[in-house]
């Protein structure tokens, strides 16, 4: 945060989240301008909706969901899972390079082919939280024929 900005709270707090997203941001486009994802479709949504699930749970805003982001995001996934089972998971993650999961990686094993069990636990909310398509009006009308 530039030192010329008096500012506090909440104030503080967005200017900090904006910084975050511009440093994502940067990082998006160098896997748009990435050959190896050229042949992705969708790449511009999918890197935008990474980005703002990232941006949630890194509670530190410093670029790296640590242990305590993950068990949090697990949680409210529904899927609580213990201390081994996340260390097991950053380490996935991160190729057992770091104790957190910067944006990189987190990119990486989303866009990538392999398959792990953060990818597919954030693809299954995705598809738990759509909306199935419900006609409108009331329910047509049964007979008993048609009871199970």
């Amino acid at each position: 945060m530039p030192a010329s900005k008096n500012v506090q709270g909440g104030k503080a707090f967005g200017l900090l989240k904006e910084q975050q997203k511009q440093k994502l941001d940067e990082i998006n486009k160098e896997y748009l301008e990435d050959q190896k994802y050229r042949d992705e479709e969708g790449l511009a949504e999918k890197l935008e909706g990474l980005k703002n699930k990232y941006a949630e749970f890194d509670l530190t805003d410093e670029g790296e969901i640590d242990m305590m982001g993950l068990k949090r995001m697990m949680e409210k996934l529904g899927v609580p899972k213990t201390h081994l089972e996340l260390k097991k998971m950053i380490v996935e993650a991160s190729g057992g390079s770091s104790n957190t999961i910067n944006y990189r990686d987190f990119v990486k094993m989303m866009l990538g082919k392999r398959s792990a069990v953060l990818k597919l636990i954030l693809v299954f909310e995705d598809k738990a939280n759509s909306t199935p398509f419900k006609p409108d009006g009331p329910p047509p009308k049964r007979d008993i024929t048609s009871l199970p």
